[in-house]
């Protein structure tokens, strides 16, 4: 099987470096002489590259498939009943900032019944707005654990019907049932779970409710205190009586061009939304404690994703900001309710070539085994997107190019993004969904498109990436508008799939079909109050097969959702588990031995593993 795939990919990249003997391929990776500057638009990008295109002359983000292959991923959504849901944001022509960065999914086991259910973001309408048209409703699609799924939001209550941008799951009331907050264009909303599959709106009570362009929010436990805090990133501060275009006076006319031609404003030149960190009470309130945690935004950048994670391994919840057009914030925690911005030092403010990148979407994951959580980045067209390797004590080093997955990228626009061991080999693997922002993308030779395919890059050994082959017909070479992604086990086999949230059209579940033999085991964690309840902060170290692997539970991190937050290990032909080592958020370090492969655990902190 491995020769197979082998052959595949082999096949994909001598296409492409078939067509690299062109003169325009040649000058793929190289901005064009007397090109626009990246500032001069409304997204930072690396400048004006050449399009590059496959064998059938088709751009590269829409094309470039192989015709056999091992598949990877399937979309399932018609079979699992996913696509009696639409996606619905502005109009169709998307003249406005407001109507382009869609909206995320957000994976929760709301009714603790053991499979993960599915909730979708929908975004609006002007109409809807000022109450001309019905609301658009997100969706709550229950897992019936046969592959198909049912939409009961309106029962549960959650259709939100404001203009929706993101979600973050996370229980904040340590009841043991999660709880969803849920990001407007307009007032957030806080759904309290009832454990009898309803929800209710609590944000007002809890002092969450703020009011602008809130996105992609995360919990966790910054000060240890057992309870889970909310971060909640600011975008743009946005007048709908006023929206900027072309032209007009809110905004420079520099800001609304990309190469040359028209296109909506911003973010640049529009004014930056300030961001929010929660302290919980403990009592169902929140007190905003930005200021004097350090971590309000007073630079006024344009948040667009967050995950509360240790990147330092000190045992506190630190914090990442990605920034649209930017620089990107590293928070590190200094144990006292204060952070210290190091963005800068860190060398996570920018990337290797010392610019601010257009960054939409967070992925966290050790890639090299080695125990340092390393960090990607999804980012405007016309620019690659930087992987940071942690090389120890909260320093990063972007090394995108190095390890192969800088070059491919350019043409794309990311959005959700994940690392995820697709094949079980126990290495992390790098996904991600794209998507334009620019309506009319298709009508130019910019070597980009509207529409766009998710990108898929094998892990070698913690040495190099490379790009998996989109088989024709298979989930990778579906071309999708998408925005939000969130990965995770949806069918409890062991094979992390993952569920996308496309602009204006039906959601894509992209299920695992990888035909490989390899092991796997998972965990669902339980705190044990001292500890946030679903283990929100804590981090797994798992030995098998010759390898220690890292894995933590966090809410966020990918564009405006919520993955899966059961620490999930492939171990290749590992039939046991040499060591299980849980650090929990309080500090606690506990050791389990799992008896057997192949199936999940459910380990409750001070008890063990438990039936």
């Amino acid at each position: 099987m491995r020769v197979g795939w082998l052959a595949g990919g082999v096949v994909w990249m001598l296409a492409v470096a078939v067509l690299a003997q062109s003169p325009l391929e040649k000058e793929k990776q190289k901005p064009q002489e007397g090109a626009q500057s990246p500032a001069a638009s409304g997204s930072s990008t690396g400048g004006v590259f050449a399009p590059v295109l496959d064998a059938q002359k088709r751009v590269i983000t829409a094309g470039g498939f192989v015709a056999s292959g091992p598949v990877v991923f399937e979309d399932v959504a018609g079979k699992a009943g996913l696509t009696v849901w639409r996606h619905t944001m502005g109009s169709p022509e998307k003249k406005y900032i407001v109507e382009t960065n869609g909206s995320g999914v957000g994976l929760i086991d709301y009714d603790n019944d053991g499979w993960l259910d599915i909730y979708l973001v929908n975004g609006s309408t002007a109409g809807a707005m000022t109450g001309k048209q019905a609301a658009p409703h997100a969706a709550l699609f229950h897992n019936n654990h046969d592959g198909t799924f049912t939409d009961v939001a309106a029962k549960a209550g959650v259709t939100n019907d404001r203009w929706g941008v993101g979600v973050a799951v996370g229980d904040y009331d340590n009841d043991g049932w999660p709880d969803l907050y849920v990001t407007n264009f307009g007032k957030n909303r806080l759904y309290h779970n009832n454990h009898n599959g309803t929800f209710t709106d609590v944000a007002v009570k809890a002092g969450v409710v703020l009011g602008n362009w809130s996105t992609g929010a995360t919990w966790g436990d910054y000060d240890g205190d057992g309870k889970l805090d909310l971060f909640v990133p600011g975008y743009v501060h946005y007048d709908m009586s006023a929206q900027p275009e072309p032209g007009g006076s809110a905004v420079s006319y520099s800001f609304c061009q990309f190469r040359g031609e028209k296109v909506m404003c911003g973010p640049h030149g529009l004014p930056g939304e300030p961001d929010h960190l929660f302290h919980n009470n403990g009592d169902g309130t929140f007190t905003d404690v930005s200021v004097k945690a350090g971590v309000a935004d007073k630079a006024g950048y344009y948040g667009l994703s967050a995950v509360f994670v240790d990147v330092n391994n000190d045992g506190k919840m630190d914090l990442l900001v990605a920034n649209d057009s930017t620089p990107n914030y590293l928070y590190l925690n200094k144990g006292d309710g204060t952070f210290e911005d190091v963005s800068y030092p860190s060398g996570y403010a920018l990337n290797k070539d010392g610019r601010e990148t257009a960054s939409m979407g967070i992925a966290v994951g050790d890639y090299q085994n080695n125990g340092l959580l390393d960090v990607y980045h999804t980012t405007f067209s016309d620019d690659y997107k930087p992987l940071y390797r942690n090389d120890g004590d909260a320093n990063f080093t972007d090394v995108s190019y190095e390890e192969n997955i800088a070059e491919l990228t350019v043409p794309f626009l990311g959005w959700g993004t994940a690392f995820i061991d697709y094949d079980n080999d126990g290495w992390k693997d790098l996904f991600s969904v794209n998507g334009h922002v620019y309506r009319n993308a298709d009508k130019f030779a910019w070597g980009t498109t509207w529409a766009q395919r998710p990108l898929l890059f094998r892990n070698l050994q913690g040495k190099k990436f490379e790009p998996v082959p989109a088989v024709e017909g298979s989930g990778l070479a579906e071309v999708m508008s998408s925005r939000g992604m969130a990965a995770g086990d949806l069918f409890n086999d062991g094979r992390m799939d993952a569920v996308v949230n496309n602009m204006d059209a039906a959601p894509a579940l992209l299920r695992n079909v990888a035909e490989e033999s390899n092991h796997w085991i998972a965990f669902k964690l339980v705190g044990s109050g001292k500890s946030p309840r679903d283990a929100i902060g804590a981090t797994v170290y798992l030995t098998a097969n010759g390898m220690r692997q890292r894995e933590d539970v966090y809410s966020g991190g990918s564009y405006a959702s919520s993955s899966d937050q059961r620490p999930h290990f492939g171990i290749g032909g590992a039939t046991k588990v040499d060591k299980v080592e849980i650090h929990w958020p309080d500090g606690v370090k506990e050791e389990v031995t799992p008896v057997g492969v192949d199936q999940f655990f459910k380990v409750v902190e001070g008890q063990g593993i438990v039936k």
